[in-house]
């Protein structure tokens, strides 16, 4: 009795039946072929790994397990290809290996490739193949002279297996890769940040600070050459470069605050809040509930993402009160600012809300705005707790 077959819209195993048609000989030569695939594989791991460990008391062995590995890879690639080839697993392909390449040093490149968990599923793939593969290839080969009208269900319960072993091992990690991906996002989320941070440092310099004392000192200069001659404009030049020096040393005072205030440090977060509360157009009601203070990292953020949403509130809000929380909630550090003011933002809204979610997504944290038309406007930020590290 024959049947046709249609291919299954899911990765769920095909059913065994009586059937000689093209899938079931595709299954039967990837049984075949298992025996040569999997003495490949376990001849190349066995010298691989057996010279790599024999070696690596001296120079070579750690580079040339390395190597090895990188095989492995290319073992594992050839597998899942075979698999999808002849048994129709649908199974993409792992991303490759990340973290520092040869060119950013040997020791970087040694260490990611050895901590490698695709080369290494691969590796084990492979030890575990060659008795299965002894399995297959003798069962399917008497099978194919002595049991041919039940091998159609032999040779699908025994693919089956290796679709089995290909999945769980050859495939990647859907969450590992997510993961990746995600790290790979904040990263470069992170080194934007600091490059922008940096240039608007170097730019409040330049123009703020830098400019004040290049006047200062040509002020000075000028003064000097008029101190014999007229003492008294000399004397008024004097008194107007002391202010200047008063304007330069308030500009570096602010800029310092900007970059990491000294109160945050010295008192912590409730204290830093209060100070920037106190200079919003709002009354501005903080209470933090912290019975410890988190890592420094945290706490800066936690410092600057209630910094900035204040400085929105004063430009946009045109709010009549605003309440800021902090409280930590199991491994969590959560801020909420509430104002009630004309509402309407977005994240889209180009007040800088954007990038707060980006920043504070880069170190697993959320953003959350609710801020409807005529307001009321609250901004839920999560943070992770960290424990504080003195030292």
């Amino acid at each position: 009795m024959t049947a046709s077959i249609t291919a299954p819209d899911d990765d769920r195993p095909p059913a065994a039946r009586f059937a000689f048609d093209r899938r079931t000989w595709k299954e039967i030569a990837h049984l075949l072929a298992n025996l040569p695939a999997a003495l490949i594989g376990f001849v190349y791991v066995a010298v691989m790994i057996s010279t790599g460990a024999g070696l690596s008391v001296t120079v070579i062995g750690l580079p040339l397990l390395a190597l090895g590995l990188a095989g492995a890879r290319l073992i594992g690639r050839s597998e899942r290809g075979r698999a999808r080839a002849l048994l129709g697993v649908r199974i993409d392909e792992p991303s490759p290996l990340h973290g520092p390449h040869r060119r950013d040093g040997l020791f970087p490149w040694l260490w990611a490739s050895l901590k490698d968990p695709v080369a290494w599923r691969s590796v084990l793939y492979s030890f575990i193949r060659l008795p299965w593969g002894v399995l297959t290839f003798s069962v399917t080969l008497v099978s194919l002279f002595a049991l041919w009208p039940v091998l159609p269900f032999i040779a699908r319960g025994l693919a089956n297996a290796d679709r089995a072993m290909v999945r769980g091992l050859l495939a990647p990690s859907d969450e590992l890769e997510r993961r990746i991906a995600e790290l790979e996002s904040d990263r470069g989320v992170v080194v934007d940040t600091a490059a922008a941070d940096l240039r608007r440092i170097e730019r409040d310099l330049h123009d703020g600070a830098q400019a004040r004392l290049v006047a200062l000192a040509m002020g000075l200069g000028l003064a000097k050459e008029k101190l014999l001659e007229d003492p008294d404009t000399a004397a008024a030049m004097v008194d107007e470069a002391h202010g200047e020096v008063k304007l330069a040393l308030q500009e570096l005072r602010d800029l310092a605050r900007g970059i990491h205030p000294a109160v945050l440090t010295d008192r912590g977060l409730d204290a830093a809040l209060s100070s920037v509360a106190s200079r919003c157009t709002a009354p501005v009601k903080v209470t933090v509930d912290l019975t410890e203070r988190p890592a420094a990292a945290i706490e800066g953020i936690a410092y600057f993402t209630v910094s900035e949403l204040l400085q929105n509130v004063s430009k946009h809000a045109q709010a009549k009160s605003v309440a800021v929380d902090v409280w930590r909630a199991n491994d969590r550090l959560l801020i909420q600012v509430t104002d009630d003011g004309r509402g309407g933002a977005r994240l889209d809204g180009g007040t800088g809300m954007s990038g707060l979610a980006e920043r504070l997504g880069a170190v697993d944290g959320l953003f959350v705005l609710d801020s409807p038309v005529g307001g009321p406007t609250v901004v839920t930020a999560e943070l992770p707790w960290r424990r504080r590290v003195e030292g």
